[in-house]
């Protein structure tokens, strides 16, 4: 539920910088307008051409309005809430990345002295699913070679659902984007196709209108999620990473465990 609350919080704070960014683009025209005819006025001097008239943020504005602003809208919201949820995995992601070799020296050190305790001591103060596997299975190594494998079996599979959590959504939002966009351009050509009607004439400027909201909306709902697919698969590569490295030390504490039971419990 913390977690919950904290990506719709992180949404809203996007949202609120995204309608703060257009509200301030709005909210000053006169002094746009006045450095505007200053630009001009000194370019015109210096027999200066203007070739593009404001920047990539008043373009992007604009084509936002173009495209159909309920819409448009709609696919910026799936793309604010994705990233919010790729946000939240990365940074989990990377907190659980931990020195395993580091991890394993300090563990193999203290059963080589017999201290237990001290084993687990280790695990509690380092982060990460592979140290709290490792102590889950040292808090069962009375109970036999046995035990401690199905208990590293079963609490690997615990933590590895923790690394995948919330990708479910990401897939939705990659999803839901580009259908978005396609709803857009559908609604695009029924628009165009009414004025056609109304008009009783087929001429490009009355199909014009409709056809660029249709295009425009099916390209911000592509570039969306194309933006949430390449950071998905960053995000699946890490866990794959983790997951193999949880594997492979999981594989080492075993044998820590086994060279303990041969030393101290003949």
């Amino acid at each position: 539920m913390k977690k919950l609350f904290a990506i719709l919080a992180m949404s809203g704070f996007l949202m609120m910088g995204t309608t703060q960014f257009v509200v301030a683009q709005e909210a000053a025209p006169a002094q746009t307008e006045q450095v505007a005819q200053q630009t001009a006025a000194v370019e015109e001097a210096a027999e200066i051409p203007v070739d593009v008239e404001g920047g990539l943020h008043k373009a992007l504005k604009t084509k936002f309005i173009e495209g159909n602003a309920f819409f448009m809208s709609i696919v910026m919201i799936a793309l604010i809430f994705g990233m919010a949820f790729i946000i939240e995995r990365i940074i989990y992601l990377n907190l659980a990345e931990v020195n395993t070799k580091k991890l394993l020296a300090g563990v193999e050190s203290a059963l080589e002295k017999g201290d237990v305790e001290a084993a687990k001591t280790v695990c509690r103060n380092t982060r990460g699913p592979v140290a709290s596997i490792f102590y889950q299975g040292l808090m069962r190594m009375d109970y036999g070679i046995d035990v401690v494998e199905k208990s590293v079996i079963s609490y690997g599979g615990v933590q590895a659902g923790l690394l995948e959590k919330g990708l479910s959504w990401i897939t939705l939002f990659i999803a839901m984007a580009p259908s978005l966009g396609f709803l857009g351009t559908v609604i695009g050509m029924v628009e165009a196709f009414d004025k056609i009607q109304q008009v009783g004439d087929i001429s490009p400027t009355v199909v014009a209108g409709g056809m660029k909201v249709a295009l425009i909306t099916t390209i911000g709902g592509l570039i969306v999620a194309l933006i949430l697919q390449l950071f998905y698969n960053y995000i699946l590569a890490k866990v794959e990473s983790i997951l193999n490295d949880m594997e492979d030390s999981s594989i080492s504490l075993l044998d820590l465990v086994i060279k303990y039971n041969l030393k101290y419990k003949k």
